[in-house]
């Protein structure tokens, strides 16, 4: 069965085909056994790189590829690496299904254009950030802000390689959400050491962000 619903498909190939100018890649790393959703994350990579010729995906194991998973430092499944030319430091980890389809969608028609919306003013501060910035953005299929959260930290990323934005989904990774007490979403954890819930403005994001730096 189509994890892409008939009725929804001719419509997602004409927002592809209207947006995409240059190619993604999508490296999605898996595993056969003792993996939740990663057959049917493979499932939906291959059903959305078939709308669109621009989008190529590579599907590597995460076992016997552990050198290359630990390259991109990855280090749990089902995982996507969404990269144009270079990788920007985009992560998803779960299935994006539900409302996380379209940050996904979104995420791929930033990374063609190899530029993002954020204002000026954004670009200029986190293009001063000079330390490593890890961004995880905790998710649930469900959540229909959730996608404004991921969204954002990842265009934080494609403008400084310095910072890595994580969508995590906290339902299929329970240890994590335990971890970082997720009693709701979105909830953004940056640099362990800065967190909040919801989907806050661009500005308010890019404070706490700075907050985290210092």
């Amino acid at each position: 069965m189509s994890l892409i619903p008939d009725d929804h498909r001719e419509r997602i190939r004409n927002e592809l085909a209207e947006n995409l100018t240059n190619p993604v890649r999508i490296i999605m790393f898996t595993q056969e056994m003792e993996c939740k959703f990663c057959v049917e994350t493979k499932q939906l990579m291959i059903e959305l790189a078939a709308l669109n010729d621009k989008i190529n995906v590579e599907v590597h194991d995460f076992v016997a590829d552990a050198d290359l998973a630990k390259e991109y430092g990855v280090d749990r499944i089902p995982a996507l690496v969404i990269m144009g030319e270079k990788d920007y430091g985009i992560r998803f980890y779960g299935l994006p299904y539900g409302y996380e389809f379209q940050t996904l969608l979104d995420d791929l028609k930033t990374v063609s254009s190899r530029t993002t919306d954020l204002l000026e003013e954004t670009k200029a501060k986190l293009h001063e950030i000079k330390t490593p910035v890890t961004i995880r953005v905790f998710t649930t299929l469900t959540c229909p802000h959730c996608p404004a959260a991921a969204i954002t930290a990842h265009k934080f990323a494609m403008e400084n390689p310095l910072i890595r934005a994580e969508v995590i989904d906290a339902g299929e990774f329970p240890e994590l959400a335990i971890k970082y007490t997720v009693m709701a979403t979105p909830k953004t954890v940056v640099n362990d050491k800065v967190e909040f819930v919801g989907a806050v403005s661009e500005d308010m994001f890019l404070k706490q962000v700075l907050l985290a730096t210092q």
